[in-house]
C-alpha cells in the first residue's frame, strides 16, 4: 500500500509533465488533462492485489508442509524446497524476458528519435525566426502598394547590423511548406493535373536557408516588384516530369492563383503561363519524416494575401534581435505589429512527429529504466534467499577444500541459467511483438545490433548478484556448519 501510495503520488506530479510533452494540436486547446480517477482506482488496486498475491504465495507453499521432511530438516530448507526455487526461477526468468522488451522497444525509439533529429532537412534552420506580419483589414489594398510595403519592411530587416539576410515567406516557412495546388504542365498529355506544392517567397528566401541553386537563375528584386511570370522547382519536380533533364525553359500554369482583391491582390496574368528559370536543391516541404513533394517557387508578389512571414537570419541568437526588428517595423508603418515569433529550430521541436517521438523515446526510456532496476533487485534478492538456504552446504564444502572462487560460480552458475533463459525468452519477444510497436516506434526492434546491446545490458545487471555470492564465498566454515 505503501508503494502504491508513492505510485500515485509520482503519477499525479508527472502529470504535467507529461501533458506539456505532448504534441502541439494533439488534442483540443480547450481541454484539460486531468488524472481520472476509475483509471487511478484501478492502478492502485492492481497494484495492492498483486502484492497480495505474490505476498502470500510463500505462505500457501508453508501452509502444505512436507512433515516427513519437516521431522528431519528446518523450516527454513522447506519454504526453499524444488517447488519453491522452481517458482523463484521463473518469476525471475519473466521479470528478465520482460526487462529485454522494454529495453528494446526504448532502444528502437530512442534511435528512430535520434534519426529525426539528424534528418538532412535541406535546409539550414540554425539562427534562423520567423516574423509574422499581418496585414490590417483595409490596409495596402492595390496591388502596387502592397508589393512596395513587404519590400520596404524586409529591406529595413536586412539592414540591421545584426543580421545576414532576410527573405520573405508568405507561406513557405519549412519543414510543412507550400499549398498543395493543382498545375497545369506545358505539353503535358496528363488526363489529371498533378498537385505540387506551389510557395510565394522573394529570392532572398534560398540565402536566408541556405537551399542551393543546382540550375539556371532566380528572379531579382525587380522582377519580383514587377510580378514576373517565372518560377523556380525543386530536384524532385525536376526527375518526376523532366526526368532526361529538360526542366527549364518549360513552362507550368496555377489557374486558381487569380487576382482576388482586395484581400488577395495578383499580379496580371499570375494565372497564365510561368516559364521555369531555374532548379533547387530539394528541402523538405511534408513534415519531417515524409518524403519531399514536388514543389514551385514564385515570386511572392504574383499573390499577396492579408498576411506574410519574413524569415530572418541572424548573426546573433536570433530571439534577442526581436526588439529591433520591431522598431524597424514601426519605422515603416507605426500600426504594424507582428505576431508570434518563432526560432526555426523551435519550430522544427513542435512539429507532431518529432513531439511524438520524443514522447515515446521518453516514455519507453524511464518504463525500461524501472524494470532494469527491478530487474536487478529481484536477482539479488533470489540470490541472497539461495544463498541462505545454502549456508551449511557451503560450510560442508568449504570444510571439505572447496575455494572461495568455486562457492562463488556455484551462486552465480544457478543464477546465470535464469537470466540467460530470460534473457532468450526476451529476444523472441521482442521479434514477434515488433509489429506492434510499430504503431509508436518508427524504427525495428528487430535490429541485431540493439538486440546484443541489450542482451549485454542485461548480462550486466547480473553484477547484483556478486554481492550474496562474495558473502556465501567470506562465510567461517564452523559458522556455516553452526547457522541452522
Amino acid at each position: 500500500m505503501t508503494g502504491a501510495a508513492v505510485g500515485v503520488a509520482i503519477a499525479w506530479k508527472g502529470l504535467a509533465l507529461i501533458a506539456g510533452s505532448l504534441p502541439q494540436g494533439s488534442f483540443p486547446a480547450e481541454s484539460t488533462i486531468r488524472m481520472n480517477v476509475p483509471v487511478l482506482l484501478f492502478s492502485a488496486a492492481v497494484a495492492c492485489v498483486t502484492a497480495l498475491v505474490f505476498g502470500l504465495s510463500p505462505a500457501l507453499q508453508a501452509s502444505r508442509p512436507d512433515i516427513a521432511g519437516l521431522m528431519q530438516s528446518s523450516l527454513r530448507r522447506i519454504a526453499g524446497a524444488v517447488h519453491g526455487r522452481r517458482t523463484h526461477n521463473i518469476l525471475v526468468s519473466a521479470q528478465v524476458a520482460l526487462t529485454v522488451l522494454l529495453l528494446a522497444s526504448a532502444g528502437a525509439a530512442g534511435k528512430g528519435f535520434l534519426r529525426l533529429m539528424n534528418a538532412d532537412l535541406g535546409y539550414d534552420p540554425r539562427n534562423t525566426m520567423s516574423v509574422p506580419i499581418p496585414v490590417h483589414e483595409g490596409a495596402h489594398r492595390p496591388w502596387a502598394d502592397r508589393a512596395q510595403y513587404f519590400e520596404q519592411l524586409r529591406a529595413k530587416i536586412a539592414a540591421m547590423p545584426q543580421v545576414e539576410a532576410a527573405g520573405i515567406s508568405s507561406n513557405a516557412t519549412p519543414p510543412s511548406n507550400g499549398n498543395n495546388t493543382k498545375a497545369e504542365l506545358m505539353g503535358s498529355t496528363a488526363t489529371e493535373a498533378p498537385e505540387v506544392r506551389l510557395n510565394f517567397i522573394s529570392p532572398e528566401y534560398f540565402t536566408v536557408l541556405h537551399i542551393p541553386l543546382t540550375r539556371g537563375r532566380l528572379w531579382d528584386g525587380t522582377e519580383t516588384m514587377h510580378g514576373a511570370a517565372v518560377a523556380a522547382i525543386n530536384e524532385s519536380m525536376a526527375r518526376l516530369y523532366w526526368p532526361n533533364g529538360g526542366a527549364l525553359g518549360q513552362a507550368v500554369r496555377f489557374p486558381n492563383m487569380k487576382d482576388q482583391p482586395p484581400y488577395q491582390p495578383a499580379a496580371p496574368g499570375s494565372d497564365g503561363w510561368l516559364r521555369i528559370i531555374g532548379v533547387v536543391a530539394d528541402a523538405r516541404d511534408d513534415g519531417l519524416r515524409n518524403p519531399v513533394k514536388p514543389a514551385v517557387y514564385v515570386p511572392y508578389t504574383m499573390q499577396m494575401r492579408m498576411f506574410t512571414q519574413i524569415l530572418v537570419r541572424a548573426r546573433v541568437a536570433p530571439l534577442t534581435i526581436l526588439k529591433g526588428v520591431r522598431e524597424q517595423l514601426v519605422q515603416v508603418d507605426p500600426e504594424q505589429q507582428a505576431m508570434k515569433t518563432r526560432d526555426l529550430n523551435e519550430w522544427i521541436t513542435t512539429q507532431t512527429e518529432y513531439a511524438q517521438q520524443r514522447l515515446v523515446a521518453g516514455l519507453f526510456g524511464i518504463f525500461s529504466v524501472l524494470a532494469l532496476v527491478l530487474a536487478a533487485v529481484g536477482l539479488y534478492s533470489v540470490v541472497s534467499y539461495g544463498v541462505a538456504n545454502r549456508t551449511s552446504e557451503f560450510g560442508v564444502r568449504m570444510a571439505l577444500g572447496a575455494r572461495r572462487a568455486d562457492v562463488v560460480r556455484m551462486v552465480l552458475a544457478a543464477t546465470s541459467v535464469n537470466v540467460g533463459a530470460g534473457v532468450a525468452a526476451g529476444l523472441i519477444l521482442s521479434i514477434l511483438l515488433d509489429r506492434i510497436e510499430a504503431k509508436w516506434v518508427t524504427e525495428s526492434s528487430r535490429d541485431p545490433v540493439l538486440l546484443l546491446g541489450v542482451s549485454v545490458l542485461l548480462l550486466a545487471a547480473g553484477v547484483a548478484c556478486f554481492v550474496p555470492a562474495r558473502r556465501a564465498a567470506s562465510v567461517d566454515p564452523m559458522v556455516a556448519l553452526r547457522y541452522e
